[in-house]
């Protein structure tokens, strides 16, 4: 797996953009060095010029053009340049110079190729008193490039050092405020990683920036659920450790006691006895699981689309035989489909439990009764008995783990109404109790209708 750095993936978004305008910007100062070597070279080419001109005057009635040695000399820039010159009356008779020169009519100066040599040309127009036909006299001044081109690229290299220097002083400080920058991101890899952190305590970076909060929220949020997880792990661990090490005695005694029975009528009511106690166990285990996948963080959640309609007829049908085999009249009363959101294999566990305790406690020749109806945007289930009920000061108490009333008989582990609270809470929902009109119990449960 291909590791990138965060710290070049910032340094490159930033100095590659900036070395990008950089080059733009060369190539803007080169046009800039260009235009200002021309209009450099143009100002000498005019001064010259204008030197030998004014150095044109009458003698002894003759036109004389002397050229004056600064005329030639500014051009002495160290780069060996030749200059070239052609003094010419009106009519085009040559006075000084180089006959062969080009001249620049109508423009301030313009490129040419002469003797091999390419020149900047410039034509100067002047007036000469006394001259007659042949004023104005022109003077045609031609430098070559080597000044030129050496100015342009001293101006154009001076920019590029300051633009190269400008993004290395860039690069430096992107990089020195990316590790300070960064420090918290450090600062949360060392408190993560560290060895003291056995616990799986929030963590907190001091400094951190707006950006990385949400992260380190995040990771605190992640290890809360995995902490859930962990102490969930360890509360059924433990409830299992507690509540199977009786039911398993009693099976390793049973199972002794009926090894040691001679007769066969004893021995078949150890067996018979071993038996119903090996059904308890297996029930126990059940809830001990169900109560294990309800906890919060205990499994991922779920959102089926859930018929509780269905699911109530269900599980009706497999606790017929047992209210049929106590003359119990176990009846459902909807009127249509009640479809809620949620984990479908724990609503119906949730179901399971409801009757099954209302079963459990209600007398033979009793009524247990199963209610759904779609109320106010909630879907209500109601299962009512004709049991002993719950006192009320005790109702919340019934919600806590392994909790028995006092002087209860029938058998049970004090977990069916606490898985019955940890589904309908996961789900949104709400549990209540409440006496029945003619006695008995009355388990509310209110879940948003999907």
């Amino acid at each position: 797996m291909q590791v990138r750095s965060l710290r070049l993936q910032l340094l490159a978004w930033v100095v590659l953009p900036l070395a990008g305008l950089a080059t733009i910007n060369l190539w803007t100062s080169h046009r800039s060095a260009l235009a200002t070597a021309d209009l450099v070279t143009d100002r000498m080419l005019v001064g010259s010029a204008r030197a030998i001109a004014e150095q044109i005057a009458i003698v002894d009635g003759v036109l004389d053009a002397t050229v004056p040695p600064a005329a030639i000399e500014m051009f002495d820039t160290g780069d060996r340049d030749s200059v070239y010159y052609r003094v010419e009356t009106a009519g085009g008779r040559l006075l000084t110079g180089y006959p062969d020169l080009p001249v620049a009519p109508g423009r301030p100066s313009m490129k040419t190729v002469y003797r091999d040599r390419e020149l900047r040309l410039l034509t100067y127009s002047h007036a000469v008193v006394g001259a007659g036909a042949d004023s104005p006299i022109s003077v045609t001044v031609g430098v070559t490039l080597a000044g030129h081109d050496a100015m342009v690229r001293h101006l154009w290299f001076s920019a590029f050092a300051q633009q190269l220097a400008l993004v290395a002083i860039a690069g430096v400080f992107v990089l020195l405020g990316l590790r300070r920058g960064l420090a918290p991101l450090i600062r949360l890899r060392d408190a993560v990683r560290s060895p003291s952190r056995s616990d799986l305590d929030p963590i907190e970076v001091a400094g951190a920036q707006s950006e990385i909060r949400p992260l380190i929220d995040a990771l605190n949020v992640y290890m809360e659920r995995v902490r859930a997880q962990m102490a969930a792990q360890r509360r059924f661990i433990a409830n299992a450790a507690h509540q199977l090490r009786t039911p398993l005695a009693l099976l390793s005694t049973q199972a002794s006691y009926a090894l040691r029975e001679g007769a066969a009528e004893a021995r078949q009511e150890a067996l018979v006895a071993l038996q119903a106690s090996s059904g308890r166990l297996a029930r126990l285990a059940e809830q001990l699981l169900t109560l294990s996948q309800a906890e919060p963080g205990s499994r991922r959640p779920r959102a089926d689309r859930i018929d509780l309609t269905e699911a109530a007829r269900h599980v009706l049908e497999t606790q017929a035989p047992a209210a049929l085999a106590r003359n119990i009249d176990l009846g459902l009363d909807e009127t249509g489909p009640v479809t809620v959101v949620g984990d479908g294999t724990m609503l119906r566990e949730m179901i399971v439990n409801l009757v099954d305790n209302a079963l459990r406690y209600t007398q033979a020749g009793g009524t247990v009764t199963v209610k759904l109806a779609a109320i106010d945007g909630e879907g209500v289930l109601t299962v009512a008995d004709d049991g002993p009920g719950i006192p009320a000061d005790e109702r919340e108490h019934v919600f806590e783990r392994f909790y028995r009333l006092a002087g209860a008989t029938q058998e049970g582990s004090g977990l069916g109404l606490a898985i019955v609270r940890e589904v309908v809470e996961n789900a949104g929902g709400r549990v209540t109790l409440a006496d029945g009109a003619a006695g008995g119990l009355v388990v509310d449960v209110r879940l948003p209708l999907a």
